[in-house]
């Protein structure tokens, strides 16, 4: 019988209708890099110290600077981060202190240079023109800074649980009502994220849309790569995270003309509801209507793309024939009960974890070094499309293992590399950090689509779901590796990553190659895909003919070989 890929041949592998239906797909992935990565406008700290009582109102009467105010108020810092401390005051009232304008401290310490100081008790003051956040709203610094990280696990923790929901969930009900219900709660939650009026209530809508947000994004990469043919899904699949890579340079712009974060929080929540709308604009797939059996809706997409497409399909059609892995459920056991799936699954998980670790861990490295927030944010997204340049221009040349591999070895020796460079050339260091953060993201984008290769049909979106589920493990542990261990040392951190890059890449040489297969439908096209042929005969192509054995029976068509 032939495949549904063979049917894909003869209907248009990526015709008008499946281009359509590909750019529809593509601008909910855009807009989920605000929620992945948009945090970093969201939580912007700005310049910060203590407020003191009575220092307004002594500044006003002296007509001091901001910087004379601070030199005569503030005590001196402890970080090199800033020349006066951010989280300590003078234990005064400078209402009732006898200080003068031209030097107010030399006359209260009358001799003594250890004046007690205290804790901000009332509060702090924040930059003047400083963009509005929830670390400037909630007063998320000083002993309450780990609150900002927090908020950030707990987005991942959702992405991690959310992924294996919503991942069953498309593998149950299918990918589109499974999308269309995630993109609706996410996008209710986006919006009354903007009024929230604390951070308890920010954390728990953040949480919440974590659960629903990534599953989502998950279950239109499924589907765009079911739609086409198998020489177009490694395009779709790059093409798809370069419309994510896209639309972190235009949230770069989009923050810098509305800085408050309330206000960005509204504008980047409401486009989601147009997404609604494509309940009406996009079909479900019919490669998991076949494996559920639902031939009848399976054939009238079919047929629909073919129109679309311009393609003339033959008469002969008496059957769609469906998955022959006859399974009530997709199952959780399905992903470790036979060797080869279980090799691959333990295998892209890892990969998955170590990609998220070592990407957001080169990222919030380089985020150390300051500089324009909206001009490192975009050029964070545009260092990304280098990356999928190169896996297209490859991995039909050379194949998907090898390029994948070589992500990963290329980014654990460039954080080696840097590791032990001198800090008097720090700027090789940071050019190949640079190096390191381009090989981890071919690695990064390599596993999306070779994890959709490696499973069977039916449980092709749970597995996607669950392997990428230890991607948020990785994201949740980077800030510790990260910070944590440079204060240990500044280069353990990239000697950490570089390790477990390398091990990833290793790894990757393990799984079968995929280049030029169909994807699998059954356990048994898994477990024998090492034998399966490269190149489907293009003559089975022009064997697949359509018939409709009777009109007034539409569950009788089915796909067939003309003998």
């Amino acid at each position: 019988m032939p495949t549904f890929d063979e049917v894909l041949e003869e209907v248009g592998g990526f015709g008008l209708y499946q281009k359509l239906t590909f750019f529809l797909v593509c601008l909910p992935s855009a807009v989920f890099s605000y929620l992945y990565v948009g945090f970093v406008f969201l939580a912007v700290t700005p310049d910060h110290w203590c407020k003191s009582p009575g220092v307004t109102e002594l500044r006003d009467k002296c007509n001091w600077s901001l910087e004379q105010q601070k030199n005569y108020t503030l005590p001196v810092g402890q970080s090199s981060s800033s020349s006066y401390s951010q989280c300590e005051r003078y234990d005064l009232d400078w209402n009732s202190s006898s200080g003068s304008c031209d030097n107010p401290l030399l006359i209260i310490q009358n001799g003594s240079r250890d004046l007690p100081l205290t804790t901000c008790q009332d509060g702090w003051v924040f930059e003047n023109g400083s963009s509005s956040s929830i670390v400037t709203e909630f007063e998320l610094v000083c002993a309450d800074a780990w609150k900002v990280d927090l908020t950030q696990a707990c987005l991942n923790l959702g992405f991690m649980l959310g992924s294996i929901l919503m991942g069953y969930a498309a593998d149950m009900f299918g990918r589109k009502l499974s999308f269309l219900f995630a993109t609706f709660v996410t996008s209710v939650l986006g919006l009354g994220a903007s009024f929230l009026p604390n951070y308890t209530w920010f954390l728990i809508f953040r949480t919440l849309q974590g659960l629903f947000s990534k599953g989502s994004w998950l279950c239109t990469y499924v589907f765009i790569t079911e739609l086409v043919g198998l020489q177009y899904r490694r395009t779709v699949g790059i093409l798809y995270q370069v419309c994510y890579s896209t639309g972190m340079m235009l949230l770069s712009a989009v923050a810098y003309l509305i800085p408050d974060w309330r206000n960005l929080q509204l504008a980047t929540s409401i486009p989601s509801f147009l997404f609604l709308t494509y309940y009406w604009l996009i079909p479900e797939s019919p490669r998991w209507m076949l494996s559920q059996k639902k031939n009848t809706e399976a054939m009238t997409v079919i047929q629909k793309m073919a129109k679309m497409n311009g393609k003339s399909l033959s008469k002969k059609i008496e059957t769609v024939e469906e998955c022959s892995e006859d399974l009530d459920s997709p199952s959780f056991v399905d992903l470790v009960r036979t060797p080869q799936i279980r090799k691959h699954t333990l295998i892209l998980m890892f990969n998955w974890f170590a990609s998220a670790l070592v990407y957001q861990g080169l990222v919030m490295r380089l985020g150390t070094m300051g500089g324009n927030i909206y001009l490192d944010f975009f050029i964070s997204g545009a260092v990304e499309i280098p990356a999928a340049i190169l896996i297209l221009l490859s991995i039909e040349r050379i194949g998907r293992r090898l390029p994948f591999a070589a992500g990963g070895l290329l980014s654990g020796s460039s954080c080696l590399i840097a590791a032990f460079i001198p800090e008097h050339i720090s700027w090789l260091a940071t050019a190949i950090a640079f190096v390191g953060k381009l090989g981890i993201t071919i690695s990064f984008e390599m596993v999306v689509f070779v994890n959709a290769e490696l499973y069977p049909t039916f449980i092709r979106n749970l597995g996607v779901s669950v392997c990428s589920s230890l991607c948020d493990v990785g994201g949740i542990a980077a800030p510790f590796i990260v910070y944590r261990l440079a204060g240990i040392w500044m280069g353990l951190p990239l000697v950490v990553l570089g390790v477990i890059g390398l091990i990833a890449g290793g790894l990757v040489l393990l799984l079968p190659e995929t280049k030029g297969l169909t994807l699998p439908d059954t356990i048994e096209d898994v477990e024998n895909i090492r034998q399966q042929k490269k190149k489907i005969p293009k003559t089975s192509y022009q064997q697949v003919v359509l018939y409709s054995a009777d009109v007034k029976d539409p569950a009788s068509v089915k796909l067939v070989v003309e003998a």
